[in-house]
């Protein structure tokens, strides 16, 4: 039986998949080939990059006029700055590809032959120039996870293959794709023997276009899930369908993850007379965060990056984003942790991301966290909004401020305590969704349990800004509104340099908003 898979290249023996070629501009690449152009793919992780080139190989050889060889040279990147350690793997790696996907063992008696006669910085064109003089057909090679590479390692292939580039295609690959998450204007590269960094674009500055793969659209997404169904005959609602492209906005490998865990890892999933629901994917989303699925671990990792930190802070806190170079936003877009909406404008790249990266980042002040007592619930097992503040108060009071250093990013460490309190709250028996976005102000938070909804607006009092709660309480009223509340609690993070311990400044009070909702204000 077929599955979703999640892991490396689909095989469409063993995988639910969409056509790989119907993903690309298929004519393009074919012409850029006939050209003999050499140029790139890059998209972000586990998006069917790999899938892509495998597929695009076997239907160049199928054809005969070329003759296509993929290789993966992630198996270089542990030498680093050794260049003559690098350059032996990558052409061991291009001969041992060329040995498994076109029966070619001319390429191994090639590769010995230059790793034994040539130095590090000439190896692998030696390789390319002996090999293609000797191949019966123009060769297009596909070279993945090239970003993988740093520094001297990475000038060196760059530069070898802009020196092979005039003797194209007889004694030279006629094209060379290469592949990676990012695009090749962001290789950063500082070389030990370079003063200063050089861009990879002056480094093959041969390349004649960059090409980038993008997610699924709501009919694709759709048309995958579906091969399931004919394929075991379980159906999904409605409903269940669209939610999983409003939770992924087609990016694939969460499409596949979060059917992969409705369809055969969830126990009334996979009896297959049972139609998956909305609540089967939703809860499927939910396991996937819980379990930090390597994906999304990966994805928490690159927050750590000064680059990342630079634009998801003051997106988390709604602040405008400054003097943020361009090279570090389009990197976080060619990461897929961004996109750039139609009318302009960076937002979190789906639903999945926006949940998962306020919970990744107020991990540390949640595992930081004393034991509290559930206070906040009645007799019955319901939440009690009243108990629930008083239990936040004390809790904030006698915690927030050694909390606030166990978050990691200093300007919303108070948004990630609160996050992390609200997370023990919740416990699984309720959600947690947040809104939030560059230049609105604040950070709008919903908590659901059972039948009752507490809508919440978090905003920062800083130093030489006016008290924020005018403008708050009216962006409550159309937060509410939109939850078809009429309460919910403003918090206001007072950051001013000076002020009282947080045990004596926290107090709450009740007032009322412009449209006459009844509004708690917490000042904290």
């Amino acid at each position: 039986m077929r599955f979703f898979n999640t892991e490396g290249p689909n095989r469409a023996e063993d995988h639910y998949c969409l056509p790989p070629l119907e993903r690309w501009d298929l004519a393009e690449i074919l012409t850029l080939i006939d050209q003999k152009k050499y140029f790139l793919l890059h998209a972000p992780r586990q998006t069917g990059k790999t899938s892509c080139l495998l597929a695009l190989a076997e239907l160049l050889n199928r054809e005969g006029r070329y003759r296509a060889l993929y290789a993966n040279l992630e198996t270089a990147q542990p030498a680093r700055e050794d260049v003559r350690l690098a350059m032996t793997g990558m052409v061991q790696t291009l001969a041992n590809s060329a040995r498994f996907w076109l029966k070619d063992t001319q390429a191994e008696a090639i590769a010995r032959e230059v790793l034994a006669d040539q130095s590090a910085t000439v190896a692998l064109e030696q390789f390319l120039t002996h090999w293609c003089e000797a191949s019966p057909l123009p060769v297009v090679l596909m070279l993945d996870e090239v970003d993988a590479l740093v520094g001297d390692t990475l000038i060196s292939l760059l530069r070898q293959l802009r020196a092979g580039y005039p003797q194209r295609p007889r004694s030279f690959p006629q094209t060379v794709i290469l592949c990676g998450v990012r695009d090749l204007r962001d290789y950063r590269i500082h070389a030990s023997s370079e003063k200063t960094a050089i861009t990879g674009g002056s480094a093959f500055n041969i390349k004649a276009k960059s090409l980038r793969l993008g997610d699924f659209n709501a009919e694709e997404v759709q048309k995958l899930l579906l091969e399931h169904t004919t394929e075991t005959g379980q159906a999904f609602t409605p409903e269940a369908l669209d939610r999983v492209w409003t939770l992924t906005l087609g990016q694939p490998w969460l499409v596949n993850a979060l059917a992969y865990e409705a369809c055969f890892d969830n126990r009334e999933g996979r009896d297959r007379s049972q139609t998956i629901t909305l609540e089967q994917i939703d809860q499927a989303k939910e396991n996937l965060i819980l379990r930090r699925v390597t994906h999304l671990d990966q994805l928490a990792d690159k927050l750590r990056e000064a680059r990342v930190r630079r634009i998801i802070e003051p997106m988390l806190a709604g602040a405008l984003l400054g003097e943020v170079p361009e090279d570090d936003r389009q990197y976080l877009v060619d990461l897929g942790l961004l996109r750039r909406e139609g009318r302009g404008g960076l937002v979190i790249a789906n639903p999945i991301y926006r949940e998962v990266l306020p919970r990744m980042l107020a991990g540390g002040p949640q595992d930081s966290l004393p034991q509290i007592t559930p206070t906040w619930l009645n007799p019955d097992g319901s939440l009690n909004p009243t108990q629930l503040l008083d239990a936040f108060l004390r809790f904030w009071r006698q915690h927030g401020q050694p909390l606030l250093g166990s978050a990691p990013y200093h300007e919303i460490a108070p948004h990630l305590v609160l996050m992390a309190f609200l997370h023990r709250v919740v416990n699984g028996d309720g959600t947690l969704e947040r809104e939030y976005a560059i230049g609105r102000g604040r950070m709008d938070l919903c908590l659901r349990y059972g039948p009752v909804t507490l809508g919440m607006e978090l905003k920062v009092w800083a130093d030489g800004k006016a008290d924020p709660l005018t403008d708050g309480l009216e962006q409550l009223d159309g937060y509410l509104a939109g939850l078809s509340l009429d309460s919910g609690w403003l918090i206001i993070f007072d950051r001013r340099s000076g002020q009282p311990p947080i045990r004596e400044r926290t107090a709450s009070s009740e007032m009322q908003s412009p449209q006459g909702r009844l509004i708690t204000v917490v000042r904290a």
